[in-house]
């Protein structure tokens, strides 16, 4: 069976967040002073495999864990090990600040975890600490190390890249994906979640911003290689390593979506740009261990998908809820 939307799209990769927790306060993904959820409010280990055997079984083939951080998560490896051995599943992933990688990406690989995304804004520790306002850099570097060295099917480090903040360290940071062996994106800031100040207004920087920057020392050129989300890649005739740019802003990708996202709570959210959700923890709660009407639930949601998000470039906020509740 598969899952088509309004619009004629596929929808084979879901996002699934498996906290809302996180060890870092990202400026652009929470508060300072965030308030995190009770324990009965968030969903269990048994029911986030309930939910990825739901869309697995209707047709979802590429499942990405976040959070929050998902690596505060307990025995996140259990949860990793039940979904790695779900049938029609090809592609397990997982986001990550890479703050505990160092102690659990061992564990994680053994377990089944195929891919890591790791974020890594700036190679610079004061700036990394202003960023994160409470990271450690040297943690996510051994982190990075920790992950190359566990045997990962690919590491991809995540950049947001913020004018004024991190523009004068991209070649930098290419530099160090190409040093390492690990591919690199660079992603546009997106529009969630109340700011006090109008910081993403003057902070806003383009993916072709990003482009001309890093083609001031080498050359990209275009490739048609994807990993089902909305990257668009570049390589380097001397490097083996990959370039992606994710353009919610300048680049409209909407035509193509292809993912959904549940939240820590249970929420379905059928685009990031968009608050319309359907609640799937309460129909699991209604139907304990009941897989039936889950998979019904999401089948009848995806009519409700938008045809395409609306996020503006003048920096105000359209989106209430912050990244870390969304889950990337």
């Amino acid at each position: 069976m598969a899952l088509i939307d309004g619009f004629g799209r596929e929808i084979k990769y879901l996002r699934l967040s498996v906290t809302d927790h996180c060890d870092f306060r990202c400026v652009y993904c929470m508060d300072e002073n965030p308030t995190f959820l009770p324990r009965e409010e968030v969903l269990s280990l048994e029911e986030l495999h309930l939910i990825a055997q739901a869309f697995t079984e209707l047709g979802v083939s590429k499942i990405r864990l976040t959070g929050g951080e998902p690596l505060v998560k307990s025995n996140l490896d259990f949860l990793v090990k039940q979904l790695a051995d779900l049938p029609g599943l090809k592609d397990l992933c997982l986001t990550t600040n890479g703050s505990r990688l160092k102690k659990f990406a061992p564990a994680l690989a053994e377990a089944g975890l195929k891919r890591i995304n790791i974020s890594l804004d700036t190679l610079d520790p004061d700036r990394f600490k202003a960023v994160t306002r409470n990271g450690k850099l040297e943690r996510v570097l051994a982190g990075i190390d920790a992950a190359i060295e566990a045997g990962f099917e690919r590491i991809k480090l995540n950049t947001v890249a913020m004018k004024g903040n991190n523009d004068d360290e991209v070649l930098d940071l290419v530099n160090f994906a190409r040093d390492k062996g690990v591919d690199i994106s660079f992603i546009e800031e997106m529009p969630l979640g109340l700011l006090s100040d109008d910081r993403r207004k003057h902070s806003m920087l383009t993916s072709a911003e990003v482009r001309r920057l890093i083609e001031a020392e080498h050359a990209l050129i275009p490739t048609t290689e994807n990993t089902g989300g909305p990257a668009r890649y570049y390589r380097m005739e001397d490097s083996d390593i990959r370039i992606g740019f994710i353009s919610p802003h300048s680049h409209n990708f909407c035509d193509q979506c292809n993912r959904v996202r549940v939240t820590t709570t249970g929420e379905l959210l059928l685009c990031l740009g968009n608050e319309n959700s359907v609640d799937l923890k309460a129909i699991l709660r209604q139907n304990p261990g009941q897989l039936a009407p889950v998979k019904e639930a999401i089948v009848n949601a995806m009519s409700r998908k938008p045809e395409m998000h609306h996020f503006s470039d003048e920096g105000e906020t359209q989106i209430l809820r912050f990244m870390s509740h969304t889950g990337g």
